[in-house]
């Protein structure tokens, strides 16, 4: 009998759900518009729909479908309860994984996107033979999920690794979360346009991009344009101070970094490193490695697929 799971990537734009396979090959996906401003039965409706379409589709094709797993944007405790989700603000106090378990008839559980995404790297991507590392998705905002002792480390409440929302400056910039100077303030891709605006010259800078992105600062730096690597280098110190502390309590085998902001990863690689080395004690630095994720666009994907697994303890 040929078995797979669901994985479920949710976002405040789009909903995604892919058909996977134990080897981490997936067979099928699909892709919605979240449209969670439409309210939570809307969107619960659209998300299941999506399930019973990918249950039909291994149906026809001989494999029996054993478990769901989803991740989601925000603050969701160890039961699978949504606390708080800034993006998905109408399932908060929603169990999704208990929703879905109800209504699908198929084991199901929720988790932080971050953290779900840790649990793919580790099962299928630049994670696997790691027993303790970080991973940071760098994009609109920084998530992490921290995997140790080869197990997700989610904290006393299941909060944990909300590594964006260390302090780098007491006075610093506001965050979302109500704190001020926050990581996610000083290393995402909203940090790396405010850093090019700053650095590159403004007759360069007018002639580049009206709507400018992290994206277009990346081509800007690939093309020699005088500070748009700077901006990403900034970036680059800024990690590196932040894993320089957290190298030095937990002493973890590697980060992995993803996200949209990856896909730059060679331009902040080396101020990363330089930063890294000079904040963290020579002998741990030394064990340490950098990684640029193996999952691409489908980690969300894949690590609901891995969450899903470890429900059936597979």
């Amino acid at each position: 009998m040929t078995t797979a799971v669901i994985g479920i990537d949710i976002g405040g734009t789009n909903l995604r759900s892919a058909l996977v396979l134990s080897s981490g090959a997936i067979l099928e996906q699909r892709r919605t518009a979240s449209g969670i401003e439409q309210g939570r039965d809307s969107f619960c409706s659209r998300l299941l729909e999506s399930i019973e379409d990918l249950r039909g589709s291994a149906a026809g094709r001989g494999i029996t479908v054993l478990a769901v797993g989803a991740g989601v944007p925000g603050l969701i405790d160890r039961t699978g309860l949504i606390r708080s989700s800034v993006n998905m603000r109408p399932l908060e106090d929603l169990n999704l994984g208990a929703f879905l378990e109800k209504r699908t008839g198929l084991p199901a559980a929720c988790g932080n996107d971050a953290n779900t995404i840790a649990l793919g790297e580790q099962r299928f991507g630049a994670g696997r033979g790691l027993a303790s590392f970080l991973v940071v998705t760098i994009g609109t905002g920084l998530g992490s999920g921290l995997i140790l002792d080869g197990r997700l480390w989610t904290g006393a409440g299941g909060f944990a690794a909300e590594f964006g929302h260390v302090t780098l400056h007491p006075e610093g910039p506001p965050c979302p979360c109500g704190n001020r100077g926050c990581l996610e303030q000083y290393c995402s891709a909203g940090a790396v346009v405010r850093s090019a605006r700053e650095l590159i010259p403004k007759d360069l800078l007018a002639a580049a991009a009206a709507d400018l992105s992290a994206e277009a600062v990346a081509l800007l730096a690939r093309q020699g344009v005088p500070g748009a690597r700077a901006a990403f280098e900034r970036l680059g110190q800024w990690l590196g101070v932040a894993l320089g502390s957290l190298s030095n309590t937990l002493n973890l085998q590697a980060v992995i970094v993803g996200g949209g902001v990856a896909a730059s990863f060679d331009l902040l690689l080396p101020a990363l490193r330089a930063e890294l080395s000079r904040r963290s004690f020579p002998t741990i630095y030394d064990g340490f490695a950098i990684l640029k994720t193996e999952l691409g666009d489908d980690a969300g994907l894949l690590g609901g697929a891995a969450l899903a697994e470890a429900i059936l303890h597979i």
